[in-house]
Parts: C-alpha cells; structure tokens; sequence
C-alpha cells in the first residue's frame, strides 16, 4: 500500500513554507518521550505544545497545522511491519505480563484455605447438588474458620513445604531466564515506592506482630482486631508513627526527583510528587507539638463564652449558648470593652508566637503554615458555610454585575467614622464598627429618615446604571472569521497589524458564499444572543435577578431550608440571641457553634429541614395544581422587595442589606434561563447584510 504524498502548501491565510513545516516536525520529535511506545492519539493529546512553538508561531498554530499534515498521512501499518513486529514476538513471546505463561515458570503453592477448599469441595456437592459455586464456598469458608489448630496444621505444613520448593524452582528460573528477568525488571519495576501513611506504617507493623501470633488469620479477621486501634492510640504513640511518615516522604521526594531526571518520558512534574501523608487532623497535632500556638477567639464575646462554657461541661451544648448569650447580655459596656482588649492581646500575642514558630522551620513548611493561616480566616467566618459557597459562586459567576447601593447604616457609619476615630483613637476598626452600630440602633426615627432617603438616591442610581449596561453588541460574520484568523495573518506579516488587515479584508471579498455560510450562521447565533439578552435585560424577571432575588409568585409556598446547618442558621439569626454582634461576627459565631454542636444535635435539625422539605413538596404539588387551572400572576419588583422585607422583620436594623444576604443563603434558589434553538430565517437575514 503507497503513502498518501502530502498536498503541495496552498495560499490560504495559514501558509506555512516547508523549511518551517520541516522544523515543526523536529520540534515534536524533540518534544516526544524517549520510549514512546504509547498510540499516537494518546501521545498527540500528551504533547506539550508549549515546548513545540517556535519563531513566531503559537501552540496552538503549531498544533493546528499538524493536524491539517496529519489528516494527509495513513495511520495503519502494512503486512510487512507488522511481519516485523511477529519476529520479534516469535524471539521472545514471554514479554512483560506473558512471562508467567512460559512452560518452565513455576506454580506458587495453593494456600492452607484452598487445599482445605479443593479437598472438601466434591464431598459438599454431592451433598447439597441444589447449592450455587457461591453457597459452596461460603460454607466450606466457615467450616474452615471453625477448623481446630491440630486439624488445620496438616494443610499449612503441605503450603510451607510447597512455598519451599517454589522459592528454589524460582530461583532456579531465573538462572536459566536472565533475558526474561531482565525484561521484567525493567517494565517499572525501579519505580520508587510512594511514601506511606502514618496510619498504613502502623498497620503495617501490627500486622506482622497479629501474624506471628495468627498465622492462619485472613485480612478480615486482622482489620476486625486492628480496625478500632488507631483512632484509640495516644498522641505520644501517633506522633512516633508520623514523624516515620514524614521522614519516608522525604527520601521518597528526593529519590523521584533522580529517577525524574533519569526517566524523562515518564512526564512526571514536582506536583505529581509533592503529596502531604498526613490528615488534617495529624498535621495539627505535629505542628502542636512543636510549638505551633493555638488561635485566639476572634472576638471579645467568643473569649466570653470559651471562658463561661469551661465551667458548664454538664449542661448540653445548646443550653450553654443559650446562657452564654444572657449572661453577655448581663455585663456592663465597661466589661465587654475589657474582653475585647484582651482578645486585642491575646492576638497581639499570638502574632509574637507564630513569627517564633515560623522562624523555626523550614522555607517550604513556613508556606505551608501560611497558607494554611489564610485559608484558616476564612474557615472561621461564614465563607465556609454551605450556604456561602452558593453566594460566593454566584458572585463569580457574574463579575460585571452592578453593586447593590450601601445600605442607610453604612452612609451613616461613613459619615460619623473619621470625627469618632480623632475622638477615640485608642479603638481599632473592629470596636469602632461595633461602637456605630450601637450608635445607630439608638438613633431615632426621625435622624435615620436622612440617612433613608440618601440610599434611595443611591438606589435609584444603580438602577440607572444597570439600564444602561446593554450587552455585547453582536458580531458579523466578517469580524467572527477575521477573530479566528488573525493570528496566522499576524504571523505571516510579521506582526504588522494594518497589513494583515488589509489581506484579511481582501480574502473576505473574494471568498465564495459556501465558504462564508459558516460564519454568516455563527453570526446569526451572535445576534440571537444580542436580542436574548436585550430582552432578559428589560424584562421584570431579569431586574429581579440583577437584583439578586428570586422571584415569587402568587400563593407560592416558602422554601425551607435544604439542610440542617440552614434550619439551625436561621433558628440562631431569628430568635435575636446575637443581635449584639455585628452580622459578620454573627454568622461567625454562628458557624462555630455548629462546629461544637453534638452529633446528635446535628442529626435533630437535619431531620426538621427534611421534615420540613416533605411537606414543602406537598404544598408545592398542590399550588401547582392551582396554577395549572389558572395562569399564575407574577410579583411586582416593589411587591418583591416588600415580601423580602416582611422576611427580614426579625433581624436587626443595622446592616440590613448584609442581613438580607445571609436570609437569602439560607434558602436560596438559582434563577434558570431557557435558550431558543436558531431559526434558518435569522441565517438567511444575516445572510443578505453580509453577503
């Protein structure tokens, strides 16, 4: 069969001269393992392009102009390689995982249990003809279980002397076989051994002391005996096996960092090794003992309750919030203001002891302990709530979306802040926040309307704003095309944008319309997408989105929570027990509540939210049925807004908008957009303007 010659370069917009072809050609040679072995799908999908662009040409040119050479080329093989290749086979036909199929390989010696197994086997099915292969087996399992040591030691004799003679006729194997050994070795054998966990180490060395004692015993009847143990070991005793964790880890990096260098084609990174052994949990206990401080509460009132709660062991933990929030209640400003400056201190402190701790270890570890402090502010607070990662996503889903105006309280707060920081300078910005929302819960009625009435102004602003927002405007089909190949024209003229302008220009007005239909379609796609999202724009259910809020509809059943972490975020926000502390320290404080909630405490509100769910899809199913008889009428935006504010009644006046946020987490539900299919009749429009 005759190759398929290549097709002579074209003058399309993606020429490329055949030194650079050639040159692309080595660069993937070059790029490609040293034993590629793997289909050429598989290592044309591993190849890093990055390492293959040359001169001016991108990745991405260099990989779409192999795959245009590669279309030209058959990829299957003649008889005459492949009569090669039989040679080779016929030479050698126990390669790799073969070798246990050559005539001279020996047996491995039957277990104690199966010698048992194929003795009794025939006798227990005769006796029972009605019994499957699987009843068989379960039986003849159990009665060897039962077996007495006397009885069993014959079948476990009759294995070790076996297990003797297969070592010898192994060894024996291998003399005969080096060729055959040697091909088995190399088939990644040498790769190094991943570091163990502290936990398998452990195991590991229990095993082998429960065997010398059970020789008989199977992996169930080791991890019943050793499955519980490790959760019970003291911390003196778990440390021993994680610092043998950390240090095996050590020597496993360096060695695959050699046999990376060594082995190129294996396509490993520093990432691929780099694995921490340990758990959380056994990270913190490393680090505890060797002098890592513990976090200091991250308020005055947290300092409180930790303080109160040491002396309340027998009372249930929900009680214990309970009276810690009264007797806060209870203390005088003066004594709330000295907890705060003693957690002041306390993370003054704290700061002193981490820097010591720091300086303690290694450059990497010292990252690492870092890293963790940063991601552990945000563990603390309500960012790791289930309700906040739903926020967060939809915060980034839409990074242009207009900001919602500051709320009446931080106008006010904005306002009195600079006079109350010269007055007081010796409060940091966290009491100063506490100290204005106290300032502004005692303002009367009549002092707040000014401050109303400058965030409608506020409001009614973004709303213009937003109006003004319109999408993207829509592409035509000679911009589309232009967008897809402007790289290669750029390359072509070396970078001279108004010359690869101009030839981009003059090959659009001589390409034929069955070569412009494509992007005349895509074109048509890209206004559809103008108008869809004009009219989304303008409509009343997409000013309800904008806004964030989901839309409600007459007679429609409230949502509940969808998990027991929400039921209990509402019952705490609602019975007014943390109104003292601002809303980012209440839903902080919320947060580790649930964190010392009891397991049992957590499955009770668990079920009330499913309770809960079950009879929201009863009146779900039944306002369904009603609208289907009658078409529904949809709310307002300002019945809307009303509906949310009679929701938010039982919360605090201050920082009402971030109140809404955290009632909105609770039971949030993400808005759906339906898309139209494309009409030929908008191809055929666009059609005539382009053409």
């Amino acid at each position: 069969i005759s190759r398929r010659p290549l097709s002579p370069p074209s003058l399309s917009p993606t020429m490329w001269a055949q030194d650079d072809m050639l040159q692309l050609l080595e660069a993937m040679k070059l790029a490609l393992p040293q034993k590629d072995l793997t289909k050429y799908k598989t290592s044309e999908s591993h190849l890093d392009w990055q390492k293959v662009a040359f001169n001016s040409y991108t990745a991405e040119m260099c990989k779409l102009k192999w795959q245009e050479v590669s279309k030209e080329i058959r990829k299957f093989r003649t008889l005459t390689e492949l009569i090669f290749d039989a040679q080779d086979y016929i030479k050698n036909p126990y390669k790799g995982k073969k070798l246990k199929k050559h005539p001279d390989f020996p047996k491995k010696p039957l277990t104690p249990y199966f010698r048992f197994f194929m003795e009794k086997r025939a006798k227990y099915a005769k006796l029972h003809p009605e019994m499957s292969n699987l009843d068989l087996t379960k039986i003849l399992s159990k009665k060897y279980r039962e077996l007495p040591d006397k009885k069993k030691k014959k079948y476990v004799d009759d294995f070790l002397k076996d297990k003797e003679t297969f070592v010898h006729s192994m060894m024996r194997f291998r003399e005969d076989h080096p060729e055959l050994m040697e091909s088995m070795t190399k088939k990644g054998s040498n790769v190094p051994e991943k570091a163990k966990t502290p936990q398998q180490l452990w195991y590991n060395h229990e095993k082998k002391a429960f065997l010398k004692g059970h020789p008989d015993a199977t992996t169930k009847d080791i991890k019943d005996c050793l499955g519980k143990q490790w959760t019970q070991l003291s911390d003196k005793k778990r440390l021993k096996w994680i610092a043998k964790s950390l240090e095996q880890q050590k020597q496993y990096e360096e060695t695959m960092r050699e046999y990376i260098q060594q082995h190129p084609e294996m396509n490993l990174t520093q990432g691929d090794i780099v694995r921490s052994t340990l758990t959380k949990a056994e990270r913190h206990l490393k680090d505890k003992s060797d002098g890592r401080p513990d976090k200091p509460p991250p308020n005055g009132y947290s300092m409180f309750c930790a303080e109160l709660m040491s002396s309340m062991k027998d009372v249930p933990s929900t009680e214990r919030m309970v009276m810690c929030s009264q007797r806060w209640k209870l203390l005088k400003q003066n004594e709330k203001d000295a907890y705060q400056k003693r957690c002041e201190q306390r993370k003054k402190e704290y700061e002193i002891e981490m820097n010591r701790f720091l300086s303690s270890l290694s450059e990497e570890e010292q990252q690492r302990v870092l890293g963790e402090e940063k991601v552990g502010f945000k563990r603390g607070s309500v960012a790791n709530s289930p309700a906040s990662k739903k926020k967060n996503s939809k915060a980034k889903g839409n990074p242009e979306k207009p900001k919602r105006p500051i709320s009446a309280m931080f106008i006010f707060s904005e306002e009195k802040r600079p006079k109350l920081h010269q007055e007081r300078p010796d409060l940091s910005e966290s009491e100063l926040t506490r100290l204005l929302a106290r300032m502004w819960n005692e303002l009367p009625d009549k002092k707040k309307e000014k401050y109303k009435r400058l965030e409608a102004v506020l409001k009614a602003e973004s709303e213009k704003k937003e109006d003004r927002s319109l999408p993207d405007p829509p592409k035509t089909a000679q911009d589309i095309w232009q967008q897809s190949v402007i790289g290669d024209y750029l390359a072509r003229f070396k970078n001279d944008r108004p010359k690869a302008q101009k030839a981009m220009e003059a090959t659009w007005s001589t390409m034929e319309k069955k070569e412009k239909i494509m992007w005349i379609k895509k074109a048509a796609e890209d206004q559809k997408r103008y108008e869809r999202d004009l009219c989304e724009m303008r409509s009343p259910v997409a000013t309800a989105v904008a806004s964030g809020k989901k839309m409600k509809f007459e007679g429609e059943p409230k949502k509940p929570p969808s998990n027991g972490y929400q039921k209990f975020s509402q019952e705490m926000l609602s019975n007014g027990e943390l109104n003292h502390l601002p809303m980012k320290e209440r839903m902080t404080e919320i947060g580790s509540r649930w964190q010392r909630l009891p397991l049992k405490d957590k499955d009770r509100y668990k079920k009330i939210a499913e309770e809960m769910q079950r009879q929201y899809k009863v009146l779900l199913e039944q306002w369904l049925a009603v609208t289907e008889r009658k078409p529904p009428s949809m709310a307002s935006p300002q019945d809307t807004e009303d509906n949310d504010d009679d929701d938010d009644d039982d919360d605090d006046d201050d920082d009402e908008d971030e109140d809404d946020d955290e009632k909105d987490r609770a039971s949030s539900e993400g808005a759906s957009s339906s898309e139209d299919d494309d009409d030929d009749d908008d191809v055929s429009c666009v059609a005539i303007n382009d053409l």
